[in-house]
């Protein structure tokens, strides 16, 4: 009985052993995770229904802080320039220093430097039976200065965007130095990540690569799973050593 119940004592300290460290290890990806995710990403409630359906007015999303020098052609952005009113802007970028942007060409699409882009993201409806609407009520055409974006909302009947400021000095467009952070996802409601439109993969500079939220995401869930594993473990084994204990000495 002795040696039994020393074998049994081994197995419950190396049992609460692993319990512990499961719970340790679950604690630091879940904080780390948060952590990682509080320095990289700042929230934003969107106000207005410029970027729907991508974004709709009301919706939490997750912006990743970068350098203007990360902007990439098809990227929703968080600007704030003092000509279109000095507060948060949510837009998408259509065109970057050197672009030509018009519209609307060939079937009524946005085109870059002469090439169409098709836009998945936008809800055109339809002109006439059969005929998608235009990708821009207006036709505009602006050449976009070194060193500035030109932005449009994917609601493009309503959007107050670059071609409302075609006017003014840089045919509408904003400097990079304007742009605080990239959209990567809708966190409220859950609609998930925003995906990079490949309609600009084509052109010089390409595409952004998406964030770090899955990474992060995933951490923090495999800190949750580590934690409660490692919380249950403990007692459920203890509990069954209790069982098999009681079944022996009954024997």
């Amino acid at each position: 009985m002795s040696g039994t119940g020393r074998k049994e004592d081994g197995r419950s300290r190396l049992g609460a052993m692993v319990s512990g460290m499961a719970v340790a290890v679950g604690c630091v990806l879940f904080l780390g995770g948060f952590v990682w995710a509080a320095v990289v990403y700042q929230p934003y409630t969107v106000p207005t229904a410029s970027m729907s359906p991508t974004v709709n007015p009301g919706d939490r999303v997750l912006a990743e802080r970068i350098d203007g020098a990360d902007v990439r052609r098809g990227d929703v952005v968080v600007f704030t320039d003092q000509v279109w009113g000095a507060v948060p802007m949510v837009k998408r970028v259509v065109g970057i220093g050197g672009d030509k942007v018009a519209c609307c060409g060939k079937e009524g699409r946005l085109t870059v430097n002469g090439n169409p882009v098709d836009e998945p993201y936008l809800d055109r409806g339809t002109a006439a039976p059969g005929k998608e609407a235009p990708a821009s009520p207006q036709d505009f055409s602006a050449t976009v200065p070194k060193g500035q974006i030109f932005l449009l909302g994917d609601e493009r009947a309503t959007s107050l965007d670059s071609r409302v400021h075609l006017q003014d000095a840089g045919e509408g467009s904003v400097p990079l130095s304007a742009v605080r952070a990239r959209v990567d996802a809708v966190a409220w409601p859950m609609n998930g990540m925003i995906d990079r439109p490949s309609s600009f993969a084509a052109l010089p500079g390409g595409v952004s690569a998406a964030g770090p939220l899955p990474l992060q995401l995933g951490a923090i869930l495999a800190g949750v799973v580590l934690i409660l594993g490692g919380a249950v473990y403990g007692p459920v084994a203890a509990r069954l050593a209790r069982r098999k204990t009681a079944a022996g000495g009954a024997r």
